[in-house]
């Protein structure tokens, strides 16, 4: 098959494009490189399989050359809250324009459709832990709403071009997800944590650190994500993928400073605007009708994250 994965390069994305490829898969990976880094990718462009595109998905492009596209998976987008804050117009237009010029070319070649959307539309949440029925709590004006309500868009425009055309389309609404390739300079729970603690830094919570996550190694992810795109009755359904596992992230963060043997220290600062104070994924409806449920443990995800930091620091 021949798939195109738009925000290859990023940090989900070029997990993503690694596993198509060891499937014998044929990978068109674009991605605008705001985010996403050329060095996740790089090992790829050896495989002839393997093509990448520096492309903006929120303007028009074409695929010409390239023949059939049989699936896509939507990934582009700023997601850390430091990336989108910085970005607020190119997330939102990634999300709405971009979904939609990926549909478009979706419904051209009839190709399945996958569109990675966040637990963040359903901001801070009153369900706990959250089924992918609650409709959510958030602020269509706050700090987040560039990342929240683009995604929310994006979920609306996919299901109508379902509800239209009949196109073959799924939404999977991505929890907290952590492990190698993530960013150096994200602002992000994991790889702000591992970061400082190597350097023995504080490691500042903001909050009083009781507020929760829910934490799924990206190995598990990428396969919940390809399994929602080839298995039999996924059409226009919404799924949760993420480890139930919940952890206080004052908790988490002592659990990274006793692993690394660190000396850092927690520091309490003020809470940011409109944070989740818990966030759980329900994920029995991929249990039941994906076959999917994370298997890696927190403390064996986190050791394989930290050796990668180590290497790079």
């Amino acid at each position: 098959m021949q798939i195109l994965v738009s925000g290859g390069a990023g940090f989900i994305g070029s997990h993503l494009c690694e596993k198509l490829l060891k499937e014998g898969n044929s990978v068109v990976c674009v991605d605008n490189l705001i985010t996403g880094s050329q060095s996740n990718v790089e090992e790829f462009k050896k495989n002839k399989k393997f093509n990448f595109l520096k492309k903006d998905v929120g303007e028009p492009f074409s695929l010409n050359g390239f023949g059939k596209i049989n699936q896509i998976y939507h990934l582009a987008s700023p997601a850390d809250p430091s990336h989108y804050l910085k970005y607020p117009i190119e997330t939102l237009l990634a999300n709405s324009l971009g979904t939609y010029n990926l549909l478009k070319l979706s419904l051209q070649y009839r190709a399945k459709f996958l569109y990675a959307s966040s637990s963040e539309v359903y901001g801070d949440p009153k369900e706990h832990p959250q089924k992918e029925s609650y409709f959510g709590n958030v602020n269509p004006v706050g700090i987040r709403s560039c990342y929240d309500e683009g995604k929310r868009f994006g979920e609306a425009l996919v299901t109508a071009y379902y509800k239209k055309y009949k196109l073959d389309v799924r939404i999977i609404r991505i929890f907290n997800t952590y492990g190698p390739k993530m960013h150096l300079e994200e602002g992000r729970m994991v790889p702000n944590f591992i970061m400082r603690a190597l350097k023995n830094k504080p490691l500042p919570i903001y909050g009083d650190g009781k507020n929760t996550r829910s934490l799924c190694y990206i190995y598990d992810l990428v396969e919940g994500l390809v399994l929602a795109m080839n298995k039999k009755g996924t059409a226009g359904e919404v799924f949760n993928l993420g480890n139930p596992d919940e952890y206080g992230v004052e908790q988490f963060a002592k659990i990274v400073i006793e692993s690394l043997g660190s000396n850092s220290k927690i520091e309490f600062e003020n809470e940011w605007e409109d944070d989740p104070k818990r966030r759980k994924p329900d994920i029995s409806k991929a249990t039941r009708l994906l076959g999917w449920q994370p298997k890696v443990p927190l403390k064996s995800g986190l050791q394989k994250t930290m050796e990668y930091f180590r290497k790079i620091v």
